[in-house]
């Protein structure tokens, strides 16, 4: 009696494979992390974001840039000129000997604190350049980390202009008078909001792979449109704070 032959080895399926995640922006390298008062990085009180002359009325405003005004130390302070215009602080890494710009799948993180005084409008945004002379990026470059109003004192709004999607408006997120850490990733599929180490919004839409956007640090004073009052008409100085801005880059 002839014994058969051991059966043949079947070939096997190799075992399901895990995704493994990307590198983690927060753990990611600094790349930026320059005190406001370095002039080096930040300079004060002008953007081409701005038409000329440091007015925005059409974007409903009473701003009124003055070059060199900015912060001092963390806080930025508007301060009333007269009913329809304020001596507003902002700075921006534009124009500056560092020329910092934001690339896609940076993460910018700050700690801020708001109030619920009438009439503020704090913002942290970027701000392209011109891909050509007059011709901008889509957007302009802008995606706003944060934008609060005093007539949703919890609330925050996030929105990416790059790739425009749905902007979130988010309430219940910071209680004026109280500090908070917003972060913002800037991925190119996908623009993902975090506040105090806590995912809040991804718009699913990113920034794409060639943006380039300079940071914008501002106060803006609310004109009286859309919702967003006015100032008191006794009221002199508004004022929020932000610090420890910092720009992670994955390598």
């Amino acid at each position: 009696m002839t014994t058969p032959p051991p059966p043949s080895p079947q070939p096997t399926d190799p075992p399901p494979t895990t995704p493994q995640p990307g590198p983690d922006p927060a753990q990611a390298p600094v790349v930026f992390d320059a005190p406001f008062a370095d002039r080096t990085q930040w300079a004060a009180g002008t953007t081409s974001a701005y038409p000329a002359g440091g007015r925005n009325t059409g974007d409903n405003k009473l701003d009124r840039l003055v070059p060199g005004y900015g912060p001092k130390g963390d806080v930025f302070t508007a301060l009333r000129e007269s009913t329809f215009s304020w001596r507003t602080p902002l700075v921006t890494t534009e124009g500056t000997a560092g020329g910092f710009e934001l690339r896609p799948g940076d993460r910018l993180e700050a700690r801020c604190l708001v109030t619920a005084d009438q009439g503020v409008w704090p913002g942290i945004w970027t701000w392209g350049r011109d891909l050509a002379p007059g011709r901008p990026q889509p957007g302009h470059g802008e995606v706003d980390v944060l934008e609060y109003h005093d007539n949703h004192p919890r609330m925050l709004e996030l929105s990416n202009h790059v790739r425009p999607g749905t902007p979130a408006y988010l309430d219940d997120l910071v209680t004026p008078g109280q500090w908070f850490t917003v972060a913002c990733v800037f991925g190119t599929d996908s623009v993902d909001w975090e506040l105090d180490g806590r995912a809040v919004h991804s718009d699913g839409q990113g920034v794409g792979p060639d943006w380039r956007a300079w940071i914008i640090v501002n106060l803006s004073v609310a004109g009286g449109q859309w919702g967003h009052r006015r100032p008191r008409a006794n009221a002199g100085r508004l004022s929020w704070r932000c610090q420890g801005l910092t720009v992670r880059r994955p390598q």
